[in-house]
């Protein structure tokens, strides 16, 4: 069945470093545009961060942009997102989607989500 298990949250100060990771399975990954979302407490998800299904192609929510890199290998079935210069309004649960929309369905599929919390 299909799977997405995003790994390496945690704890981080301010100004730190964390690294996502979503193993993916269950679906030919290679033919998905790969998300991160993210949800904090009382808002809604929103996407951070996507990645096309060649990797050829990035987009950032502005409030990331030159801080988070969205990556994926193909081979390993994975996508990462490297998160540097940690604020505390980065703290939320970390989800990891796939999508892929053809001629009158889309197939989108989500993890359990990873939690990242940024305090000092």
């Amino acid at each position: 069945q299909v799977q997405l298990v995003e790994s390496g949250g945690g704890l981080v100060q301010p100004g730190g470093s964390l690294s996502l990771s979503c193993a993916a399975s269950g679906f030919t990954f290679s033919n998905y545009v790969m998300s991160w979302y993210r949800q904090a407490p009382g808002k809604e998800r929103e996407l951070v961060a996507d990645i096309t299904s060649t990797g050829g192609s990035t987009n950032y929510a502005d409030s990331v942009k030159g801080r988070f890199t969205i990556s994926r290998d193909n081979a390993k079935n994975a996508v990462y997102l490297q998160m540097n210069s940690l604020k505390p309004e980065d703290t939320a649960v970390y989800y990891c989607n796939a999508k892929r929309c053809r001629p009158y369905v889309c197939s989108n599929y989500w993890g359990q989500g990873a939690q990242v919390t940024v305090s000092s």
